[in-house]
């Protein structure tokens, strides 16, 4: 075998060894989150560990760098800095609060939820996401003090009262699990105690590294779903709602909590039976029963994300329905438009699963009264409809 063979031999075998460690790591679907391209290190935790680690995963050449405006710079000078950011990883340290409570706004009903802010930015790629006009600008970020994290999470531990936690908002809370370990920290220190929830959202099936997690139900995991028409044309990037679903239905069967979340909520031609159709599919993966929750929350986005929208998904319609500036200076589809769709979905949710608690993501007191029948406030507010829920599903005790 001449030497130029041998090389070529050895290296598609390593190839082979590689797919085959990705096939056991990630699913099928997971791939397209792996295009990271360009890893970047803060100098101040470039001895970590776990910065190791995840350079080690990621096989990248690093720059180490002395001020985050370096890595800013570069993102900003791409033609499209959006795109541009997730394709770059910036490890560093959170030098704020690793908890927040979630940015609502007293216009809408607030559910009290308080955000883990382990990251931002996301490499899946959806039209309407916030993220593109939120960070500027937009880099993948993500924080490895976590000696500080868990002194945080240990504070609100001993308050002994109940908290519902989550790394979702602004980032996906599973696409961290394809380069680092946090899930197996975070996990068991949530299970380890009785007064707080974790809930990991996502639009991955990133969740093999959940399987032999001790989690003692303390961890929620959740899905955004949304009719196959909107997952194919308006987020690039994401597993299937099929994908989704059999995600959910594999972490059922190793004992987590499920929660779904319908947000946003997209008007099209034929979006009803559409989400008829994906809310009966939901429910032939999983049990209603073990369901802690199911948000509604309709299309809504910021003027500044029009534009942004527009150059960077030109076939996407979704900026053109029929919108006016709600409360918060979102533009929303007309209240009319919005009660009919939640009752269509409602109806449907509860002809599947009448027990299940249903709540909406920012909506006002008419809307829940016209569609659910009653006001958050009425029954002594969000935050203790949904602890109710999470002491119902997963054992929290509140005192």
């Amino acid at each position: 075998m001449g030497f130029g063979i041998l090389i070529f031999y050895k290296t598609f075998l390593w190839s082979i060894a590689l797919a085959d460690l990705n096939r056991q790591r990630f699913s099928d679907i997971d791939r397209p989150l792996m295009s990271i391209q360009k890893l970047y290190i803060d100098q101040q935790i470039a001895d970590s560990p776990q910065v190791r680690l995840i350079a080690k995963r990621l096989g990248l050449a690093v720059d180490i760098v002395a001020d985050a405006q370096i890595v800013y710079d570069a993102v900003s000078a791409a033609a499209d800095p959006v795109r541009q950011g997730k394709n770059v990883l910036f490890l560093t340290r959170n030098k704020g609060s690793f908890i927040k409570a979630c940015p609502g706004t007293r216009a809408y009903t607030c559910c009290g939820y308080k955000i883990l802010h382990i990251g931002s930015f996301c490499q899946m790629d959806c039209a309407y996401c916030i993220l593109q006009s939120y960070f500027h600008p937009p880099v993948l970020q993500y924080f490895v003090n976590h000696n500080d994290l868990f002194e945080e999470l240990n504070a609100i531990f001993t308050e002994k009262k109940i908290h519902r936690i989550g790394t979702g908002e602004f980032t996906d809370s599973l696409i961290w699990e394809l380069w680092t370990d946090l899930s197996t920290h975070l996990i068991p220190a949530f299970a380890a105690q009785k007064h707080a929830i974790l809930e990991l959202k996502s639009k991955t099936t990133a969740i093999q590294n959940l399987e032999q997690l001790h989690h003692n139900r303390k961890t929620i995991t959740s899905w955004s779903v949304n009719t196959p028409k909107i997952i194919a044309e308006e987020e690039r990037g994401t597993a299937s709602l099929t994908a989704r679903l059999k995600a959910a239905e594999k972490c059922e069967s190793w004992g987590y909590p499920l929660a779904f979340h319908f947000d946003p909520i997209v008007l099209y031609e034929g979006c009803e039976k559409d989400y008829e159709r994906t809310i009966k599919k939901i429910f032939s993966y999983v049990s209603p029963d073990n369901i802690v929750w199911i948000s509604l929350g309709s299309f809504r986005f910021m003027p500044a994300l029009k534009p942004l929208v527009e150059k960077r998904f030109p076939k996407s319609k979704i900026v053109y329905g029929e919108f006016i500036t709600g409360l918060d200076g979102k533009m929303r589809y007309f209240k009319p438009m919005r009660m009919k769709i939640y009752q269509k979905i409602i109806a449907c949710i509860r002809d599947q699963a009448p027990q299940t608690f249903i709540y909406f993501c920012m909506e006002d007191d008419e809307v829940w009264h016209k569609c659910l029948g009653f006001t958050a406030s009425e029954r002594g507010g969000l935050d203790h409809l949904l602890d109710e829920q999470a002491i119902k599903h997963c054992g929290l005790i509140n005192q």
